[in-house]
C-alpha cells in the first residue's frame, strides 16, 4: 500500500497497445469495403448542410447513422471483446444517433448558418480535419489503412466531426454537445498509454468548442 502513488494509467488499463492495434486491424479488415462509403458520405455532410431547404435534414441522417454504427458495429461488435465498458460506450452512441434521428423527424436540422462566422468557419475545419486527417494522424503501428479510423465508422472521428458540424449549424440544441465531449474526455485519457501522440487531440478540440459556445445564441437566430 506505500507504493500505491507509484501507479499509472497503464497499470489500470484493460488491454495493451498492441491488442488495441490489433482490434483496430480486424474491424477494419471486417467491415471492408465500407471506408471509401464512409469518406464519400462523410464528405457530402458539409455540403448538405450548406444547401437550403431539406438538405439540411439528410446531413442529420447521416450523422445519426453515423453514430448508431459506431455504437453497434464498433462498441458491441468489436470494441467489447476487449473493454467490458464498451457496452455503456456502445449504449450512449445509440442514443446520440436516436437524438439526431429524433431531430431529423421533428423537423430540426443542423443547417449551417447562411452568412459565415468565424466559428462556423472553425466547425468546418474541425469537421474537415476528422474526415481527412484524424485517420492518417498518429497512425499508432505499422498496419497501414488497417489501423486508420475513419468518419462515420471510429468512434473518435465521429465525435470530432459532430462538434464541427455543430460549430456550424444555426441552431445547435445543447443535448447533442453532451455525447460528444464526454467522448473527446474518455478517448483523450485512453490515448494517453495507448497512443500519447494523439492522446491532446480530442480533449483540445472540446475545450475549443466550449469556448465558442455554438449554443450560445441559438434560440435567436431565425
Amino acid at each position: 500500500m506505500a507504493d500505491w502513488w507509484s501507479y499509472t494509467l497503464a497499470d489500470f488499463a484493460l488491454y495493451s497497445p498492441a491488442t488495441y492495434r490489433r482490434m483496430l486491424e480486424l474491424y477494419n479488415v471486417a467491415i471492408w469495403p465500407a471506408q471509401p462509403f464512409a469518406l464519400a458520405l462523410g464528405g457530402l455532410v458539409p455540403l448538405l448542410a450548406a444547401r437550403p431547404g431539406g438538405a439540411g435534414r439528410i446531413a442529420t441522417v447521416l450523422l445519426a447513422l453515423a453514430w448508431l454504427w459506431t455504437g453497434w458495429v464498433f462498441h458491441l461488435g468489436h470494441y467489447a471483446a476487449i473493454n467490458w465498458a464498451a457496452n455503456g460506450f456502445a449504449a450512449a452512441f445509440l442514443l446520440q444517433g436516436a437524438l439526431l434521428l429524433a431531430l431529423g423527424a421533428a423537423g430540426g436540422v443542423l443547417a449551417a448558418a447562411h452568412t459565415p462566422t468565424a466559428r462556423s468557419r472553425a466547425g468546418l475545419g474541425l469537421f474537415l480535419f476528422a474526415l481527412l486527417a484524424y485517420p492518417f494522424v498518429g497512425l499508432p503501428g505499422g498496419g497501414g489503412w488497417r489501423e486508420a479510423e475513419i468518419l462515420g465508422l471510429f468512434p473518435d472521428p465521429t465525435a470530432l466531426a459532430t462538434l464541427g458540424l455543430l460549430l456550424m449549424a444555426r441552431r445547435a440544441p445543447l443535448p447533442l454537445l453532451a455525447v460528444p465531449l464526454a467522448w473527446c474526455a474518455l478517448a483523450g485519457a485512453t490515448l494517453w498509454e495507448l497512443d500519447p501522440a494523439r492522446a491532446w487531440l480530442l480533449p483540445a478540440a472540446a475545450i475549443a468548442v466550449l469556448g465558442l459556445r455554438p449554443w450560445r445564441d441559438a434560440a435567436h437566430r431565425p
